[in-house]
């Protein structure tokens, strides 16, 4: 199993809008194509309060690359991004690690 964190540096104040994204779009999405998440943080003590961590799991970068192709292509996403960018980018910066667990990690 890999693990792919994901660090959605936001524009300043649109951090509410990202959560609302992924609360009422995103994640519908994403259970029709099969991406699985492991879970979603955002700072409460730390250098920024505009930036949202999640994990996505996946079984191979094959399946990744399946997957995640078919989400960023999907008609209903790319319509629902941009209606939710009307008033602006969410989105500054985006960081993305492809994580393997060690021998001693108790998340395999």
């Amino acid at each position: 199993m890999l693990h792919e964190l994901r660090i959605y540096h936001c524009v300043p104040g649109r951090l509410p809008a990202l959560n609302k994204r992924f609360e009422t779009v995103t994640l519908k999405i994403w259970q029709k194509h099969g991406i699985r998440q492991a879970g979603f943080w955002t700072v409460e003590i730390g250098p920024s309060n505009q930036v949202l961590y999640y994990l996505l799991e996946w079984a191979s970068l094959a399946e990744r690359e399946e997957r995640w192709g078919a989400f960023q292509s999907d008609p209903e996403w790319i319509r629902k991004r941009a209606e939710s960018e009307a008033d602006g980018p969410i989105v500054g910066h985006l960081e993305s690690y492809i994580l393997k667990p060690t021998a001693y990690s108790s998340i395999r």
